[in-house]
C-alpha cells in the first residue's frame, strides 16, 4: 500500500491531474483550471515531502500524524496533511522565488468555484490565468528536481512553453529557482541531511554533461565549484598561420603548417556542475545567471591546410 506522504505517488497523483487539465477538446476552461489547482497543491505537497513528510503532516494533540510521517506507527491510523494555505507558506519560505500570494489566488478560486456561487476561475481569462499558473508550477517542478516533460509528457511541453514565455520575468526565476535549488541541495549534501532518496540520485559530472563537441570548465555561479560549459556551434574561426607565411604570400611546402593554429569561438548552450548538481540548459539560463555564452577552444588545423589565407587588403 502506497504511504499517503510518499512524494513520489504524490507526483504521479499530479500528472494524472495535470493531464486531466490539459485536455483541451473534452473539458471546459473551468473544469481544467480546477484540475490544474489540485496538481499545484499536489506538487507542494511533493516537493516538502521530498525534503520530509513532516512538513506536511497536520499536528495534532495525540501527535498520530507527525508519528505515522516518521514511519513510527503503521496500519490503519489516518493521516491528515495541513491546509493549502500551509504548504503555500512553506513552499514560499522553501523554494525561492515560489510566490504564496500568485499561488493562493490560484487556491481561492478553487475553494470558490467549489464552495460558493462566485465566478471563480473565470474572473480571469484563460490566456492570462494558464502563464500564472505555469510560472508556479515550474518552481515546484525544480524543487522537485525535475523536468517539465516529465510532468506533461514531451508532446504537451511546448504548450507549456509557450505559457512561460508569455511572463516577461520567465527566465529570471526559472534561473533563480535553479540557483536556490542548487544551494540548497549543496549546503544539504555538506550538512549530511540531504534525504536518502535525493542523495541516492546525486550524478557525477559524466552524468551531468550533455556530451556536447566542445567544453571548457567554468565555475559554479550556485556554488563555485568548477563545472562544465559546453556547446556545438562553431561561430567563429581564427586561423593562425605560420610565420613563413607572413612573407611568403603563398601556401607552404612541406611541414611549414606545424606552427599554426585554429582558434574556434563556440556558442554555449549548457553549463553542469557536480559539486551541487545545477544544470542549465539554454543560452537564455546561462545568460541570466551570467556564465559565458561563448568561449574558445583550439580547433584541428589540417581541417584548414589548403584554405587561401586573408590578408586583409580590401
Amino acid at each position: 500500500m502506497t504511504r499517503p506522504f510518499d512524494h513520489e505517488a504524490l507526483w504521479t497523483k499530479a500528472k494524472l491531474f495535470l493531464n486531466r487539465a490539459m485536455d483541451d477538446d473534452s473539458r471546459s476552461f473551468d473544469e481544467r483550471a480546477l484540475w490544474a489547482a489540485l496538481a499545484l497543491e499536489l506538487l507542494a505537497k511533493a516537493a516538502l515531502a521530498r525534503v520530509s513528510p513532516l512538513l506536511i503532516a497536520e499536528p495534532n494533540e495525540e501527535g498520530t500524524n507527525l508519528l505515522i510521517a516518521t514511519g513510527l506507527v503503521k496500519g490503519d491510523a489516518r493521516f491528515t496533511s495541513v491546509r493549502a494555505k500551509t504548504l503555500m507558506a512553506r513552499c514560499h519560505k522553501a523554494f525561492k522565488p515560489f510566490d504564496q500570494s500568485e499561488a493562493m489566488k490560484i487556491i481561492n478560486g478553487r475553494n470558490e468555484y467549489l464552495h460558493s456561487s462566485g465566478a471563480g476561475f473565470m474572473a480571469i481569462p484563460p490566456q492570462a490565468w494558464w502563464p500564472k499558473y505555469w510560472a508556479q508550477a515550474a518552481i515546484l517542478i525544480t524543487a522537485l528536481d525535475r523536468d517539465l516533460g516529465e510532468l506533461v509528457g514531451s508532446d504537451r511541453e511546448p504548450v507549456v512553453v509557450k505559457h512561460l514565455e508569455q511572463n516577461a520575468k520567465n527566465f529570471e526565476q526559472r534561473a533563480e529557482a535553479l540557483l536556490e535549488r542548487a544551494k540548497q541541495r549543496r549546503q544539504q549534501w555538506l550538512d549530511g541531511s540531504l534525504p536518502a532518496k535525493v542523495a541516492a540520485e546525486w550524478k557525477t559530472g559524466q552524468y551531468l554533461s550533455a556530451t556536447m563537441a566542445h567544453s571548457e570548465a567554468a565555475d559554479c555561479p550556485a556554488c563555485g565549484s568548477t563545472g562544465l560549459l559546453e556547446g556545438d556551434e562553431v561561430v567563429n574561426e581564427e586561423i593562425h598561420y605560420p610565420s613563413a607565411l607572413s612573407y611568403a604570400g603563398e601556401e607552404p611546402e612541406g611541414d611549414y603548417w606545424g606552427d599554426g593554429s585554429v582558434t574556434l569561438t563556440i556558442a554555449a548552450d549548457y553549463f553542469s556542475c557536480p559539486g551541487c548538481q545545477l544544470v542549465l540548459n539554454s543560452y537564455e539560463l546561462l545568460k541570466q545567471v551570467g556564465l559565458n555564452i561563448d568561449f574558445d577552444v583550439e580547433g584541428d588545423i589540417d581541417q584548414y591546410i589548403g584554405q587561401e589565407p586573408e590578408y586583409g587588403n580590401d
